[in-house]
């Protein structure tokens, strides 16, 4: 089997090596750059080269180039560090989301903000008491004579204190667990939203709060089906937990980590080997989600895989760097960071659950009978 690009895509990834190195220059690297580099210049920079919306249907006003492409660029700017932030959550799943879910008037009304790197996104999914449980959240719109009023709390919202819009997963009508969810379009300067954000340990602001308070949202702001968009949401978390981003968002850690470390040493060798290899297989797996040949739920096994290898970066960059590392810029923060790769898009121990029920049919509950048979409970 070969791996290797064709002409055409090696031609791309040099171009997309040297626009991420620019933007390095310009702008500054960024470990995890989807999530703390955030430029709208930037972002405009790359929708005139066409790489916003790379693989979306032409028809939306998308490329309609392969999927691949996309990785390509994908991987020089998140390798590089470039800051991808500003336009990364609109160009992963918020326009293929509204692609497939949204209205012809909808693609039309927001699309072309997307694609032109002008108007940024967040998502209001995560709630105090329902983080990686999306059945569990309460926040709710209720019908009203101009269209929905909303109220509620979200948290753990990047860019929510920038962003022009929010895609917001909240109940509707009197369903409970996985009825009753819909999602909503909310323009962030809405009366009754109010934005807090959080300084977390790494010292950075884009996790925020978010609180609604009777604020009202048009009808036609409904994406998709009412009550009924809970396949909606998981169609989106497939876009956020099989991409790229959950592998090499602290590649420029190991980058800088790696040149230190003490090659005289046999552990260290096979550490570095054991990471190596890691990323060849998170590679090969991402790119079977890009290729779309991985069985349905197949991100959830990517995103266990990627992020714990992530943390497994980190450890080996603490102990090669040491506590000088505390003391250069950008590094302190990276890994203070690494604990969060786990966490957010949905925990490992969540993704494992859905592997084991979803993908393997495993039974939910099990008995242990004698020293060693397991039969289902």
């Amino acid at each position: 089997m070969d791996f290797d690009w064709t002409p055409e895509q090696r031609r791309l990834a040099a171009e997309a090596a040297k626009v991420a190195a620019d933007a390095v220059t310009r702008f500054g690297a960024h470990s995890d750059a989807w999530m703390t580099g955030y430029s709208r210049e930037f972002s405009r920079e790359l929708a005139v080269r066409g790489w916003i919306g790379m693989g979306w249907p032409e028809e939306h006003g998308g490329g309609g180039r392969p999927p691949l492409d996309r990785f390509i660029v994908s991987e020089a700017m998140l390798t590089a560090g470039a800051p991808i932030a500003a336009s990364w959550f609109a160009d992963r799943q918020i326009g293929p989301s509204l692609i497939a879910f949204g209205s012809q008037e909808q693609r039309r009304r927001f699309l072309p903000g997307i694609l032109a790197g002008e108007s940024t996104w967040c998502i209001g999914m995560s709630e105090p008491g329902a983080g990686s449980d999306v059945a569990s959240l309460r926040t709710r719109a209720r019908r009203s004579g101009r269209g929905w009023v909303v109220d509620g709390q979200k948290i753990w919202t990047s860019f929510a204190a920038t962003a022009d819009f929010c895609y917001l997963i909240c109940r509707t009508g009197d369903g409970t667990g996985h009825q009753g969810i819909s999602e909503l379009i909310v323009p962030m300067d809405t009366p009754g939203i109010t934005v807090r954000p959080i300084l977390d340990m790494a010292g950075g602001r884009h996790f925020c709060e978010v609180f609604f308070d009777e604020a009202e949202v048009p009808a036609e702001n409904l994406v998709g089906v009412e009550g009924a968009a809970f396949g909606q949401t998981m169609r989106q978390l497939e876009h956020e937990r099989g991409g790229v981003d959950r592998l090499l968002s602290n590649r420029l850690l190991y980058d800088t980590a790696l040149p230190h470390a003490d090659l005289s040493k046999a552990e260290v060798r096979q550490e570095i080997a054991r990471l190596e290899t890691g990323y060849r297989v998170g590679r090969l797996m991402v790119l079977r989600e890009t290729a779309r040949q991985g069985p349905a739920g197949f991100s959830a096994v990517t995103k266990a895989f990627c992020t714990e290898h992530e943390q497994r970066v980190a450890a080996f960059a603490s102990r090669t760097l040491g506590l000088p590392a505390l003391a250069w810029d950008g590094l302190g923060r990276a890994l203070a960071y690494a604990p969060s790769y786990t966490i957010m898009g949905g925990t490992g121990e969540v993704l494992r659950n859905i592997v084991a029920e979803r993908m393997l049919g495993l039974p939910r509950e099990s008995k242990v009978y004698g020293s060693f048979g397991i039969l289902g409970g």
